[in-house]
């Protein structure tokens, strides 16, 4: 057999030495820091430019709240996986003494999800679910890493005509969540990395959550009451 069809010869990581494995562990090291160092920053800058937007959002859906109103949040793939996690921190609070407080997300119910889907098309798996059980009043939270998802425009623009806020949480330029005009506020996150923008998504709605409940908190002090 020749060298070039030796086991060696095809599979040269099998007879690597141990100072080829440190120096990749180095390598993948230097990676985990960059790549640390990469999200620090982008979330840095965005806060920088979005701190103002996140505020008026908490206070959109603070006052949606105190006036009885509930939230409902959609999104796909791991843009759903966010919309699930912010509607379980409204419902289940995870800091003692703060109430839990009316979510739902949109993408739960695998089979109406499914039969909408089969039925009409993706493009409606969000409004259908909207249009029974929203009022006027709510707030819809959206979630896209483009800002280009065909349902979600859908659901903001059936959002709009039932009279409920809309916030979005996208990535790049914002797309057409962006530009539709549909949304009263859209915390974009201005990079390429689809990574970079949903760890961002998970650092701004925690912080959000933070600030509608200290926001209500504040509103029954000054009123006396207890909801």
């Amino acid at each position: 057999m020749s060298d070039e069809h030796s086991p060696a010869g095809l599979y040269p990581f099998l007879s690597a030495k141990a100072e080829d494995e440190r120096v990749s562990d180095a390598a993948l090291l230097n990676s985990v820091q960059q790549k640390a160092a990469e999200s620090l920053a982008v979330k840095k800058a965005f806060f920088d430019a979005n701190g103002q937007q996140l505020v008026d959002a908490a206070r959109l859906l603070a006052d949606s709240y105190a006036a009885g109103g509930r939230l409902f949040t959609m999104g796909n793939g791991g843009s759903a996986c966010d919309a699930a996690h912010l509607a379980v921190e409204f419902q289940h609070p995870v800091t003692t003494g703060r109430p839990a407080l009316a979510a739902m997300n949109l993408g739960n119910d695998m089979a109406m999800f499914s039969a909408v889907a089969n039925d009409v098309g993706v493009k409606h798996v969000f409004t259908r679910q909207l249009l029974a059980h929203a009022r006027k009043g709510d707030v819809l939270v959206g979630f896209s890493t483009s800002g280009n998802s065909g349902n979600l425009l859908a659901a903001f623009t059936a959002a709009r005509g039932a009279g409920l806020a809309c916030i979005g949480f996208a990535g790049h330029d914002g797309g057409e969540m962006q530009a539709s005009g549909l949304l009263d506020c859209c915390l974009t996150v201005p990079t390429d990395s689809i990574h970079r923008v949903q760890e961002t998504h998970l650092t701004c709605y925690h912080i959000l959550w933070d600030l509608v409940h200290t926001l209500l908190a504040d509103s029954r002090g000054k009123t006396g009451t207890q909801r």
